[in-house]
């Protein structure tokens, strides 16, 4: 079994995840893709964030997908850190090769996430592109960093069973969504 692991605050959550999903499914020829809904981004503010039922619900009616499962994971195991919820999916399954997704945009800061140097030594990593993000993403820290584990794009459907640390970065249909963006029109009504 090949599973994406999509985290997000999912805040709101719009057809941009639901596309993203879908690229880094038919690249790297998952199974499934699981939307990991967070309690809350550690590294975000809190203030405008939706109760976890209300975004589950709605990442459910976006997503909309027979392969695209939507789960609260991570207020379940009582953390709000990728690197204890892989840690916790390996050793409870261990014969699935999970791979982690991400934004480019998420890619800029990666380096900013607790222990990100041992996330990407739990599963290799998809960067899907976004509008905005695409050249300043492959000068970030992380990704300059992880620079000799990096796999080229038309290798990608292999990344689900490398050893990581690996990652490769997609191109493929784009969406300039967002959820601030969206916020902030939602803010403005």
């Amino acid at each position: 079994m090949r599973i994406g692991l999509f985290g997000g605050s999912f805040n709101p959550p719009h057809e941009g995840h639901r596309l993203a999903a879908l690229v880094a499914m038919r690249r790297l020829r998952l199974d499934r893709v699981w939307w990991l809904v967070t309690p809350g981004n550690p590294l975000k503010d809190g203030a405008e964030l939706r109760p976890l039922a209300e975004r589950m619900a709605a990442a459910r009616r976006i997503a909309n997908h027979p392969r695209i499962v939507v789960t609260g994971v991570e207020a379940a195991l009582g953390t709000r850190r990728t690197f204890d919820v892989l840690g916790w999916l390996r050793r409870r399954c261990p014969g699935v090769a999970f791979v982690w997704i991400m934004g480019a945009d998420n890619l800029g800061g990666f380096h900013r996430w607790e222990r990100w140097r041992a996330i990407a030594e739990l599963a290799p990593i998809a960067v899907v592109d976004r509008p905005g993000a695409t050249l300043g993403s492959k000068r970030a820290p992380a990704a300059l960093r992880l620079g000799d584990a990096r796999v080229p794009e038309r290798l990608a459907a292999a990344v689900p069973r490398l050893a990581p640390p690996a990652w490769v970065f997609l191109h493929g249909p784009r969406s300039a969504l967002s959820s601030t963006a969206l916020r902030a029109a939602r803010g403005k009504k």
